[in-house]
């Protein structure tokens, strides 16, 4: 079953957040951030999908996750391009 690996992104005033997890289904894991449920850093924010990649497994992308989540380089640079929208 594939995966994805996603980058959110969360405006508030002039600052950017972004958030990186994955999931099978990303419609329903954005609804769900932004409904408040999952995650405790994403409640209470409004998010948008800024990036998302495929994975053939699930250990594949918690892989991939896992460098995302530390690329600070990467999730700054597509903070940026949002916080411009």
């Amino acid at each position: 079953m594939p995966c994805y690996v996603y980058i959110l992104g969360s405006v508030d005033g002039d600052k950017c957040r972004t958030y990186v997890g994955w999931t099978i289904d990303l419609d329903r894991r954005l609804e769900q951030h932004n409904k408040g449920i999952g995650a405790k850093s994403t409640r209470g924010r409004r998010w948008i999908l800024l990036y998302a990649e495929r994975h053939e497994t699930r250990r594949e992308a918690m892989r991939r996750e896992w460098q995302v989540k530390h690329d600070t380089k990467l999730r700054r640079m597509v903070g940026r391009l949002q916080s411009r929208d």
